[in-house]
């Protein structure tokens, strides 16, 4: 089974927020949530993988920091290595903007166990509410 290793950003704002990403349409888990991020390519750290994929995705730039988790999820057709940072925008004036997701939304730390999360972003989410 193939095998793949991603990051996410648990982003957060000012306000003590978190940025949380709902899955669009054209990607696998549609409708399901997520914390932005993306494969790890080869030769990269996951901090240098979270700020290339963040920008990409979300147009911002960020400050990577302590990792939260390190899970191992087994889809049906993949396994999903999933390394979560906390990170915090580096210009909070900056908007970020969905560019793969359908839509983003800020939430605070009570309020993410409303949303359906993708199965490897929950060990993620039951971290955060230790916190």
């Amino acid at each position: 089974m193939k095998k793949v290793d991603v990051v996410g950003a648990v982003l957060v704002n000012e306000n003590d927020e978190i940025l949380c990403a709902l899955r669009s349409q054209a990607m696998s888990l549609p409708g399901m949530w997520e914390f932005p991020g993306g494969k790890i390519e080869a030769g990269e750290s996951p901090q240098d993988a979270l700020r290339r994929e963040i920008k990409e995705e979300l147009g911002i730039e960020i400050t990577v920091g302590e990792l939260i988790a390190d899970v191992t999820h087994e889809y049906p057709a993949v396994i999903v290595r999933l390394l979560t940072y906390y990170a915090r925008m580096i210009n909070s004036e900056v908007v970020p903007i969905a560019a793969e997701h359908e839509k983003l939304e800020w939430l605070g730390r009570d309020e993410l166990a409303k949303l359906e999360w993708a199965p490897a972003d929950i060990p993620t989410v039951e971290r955060i509410y230790r916190v």
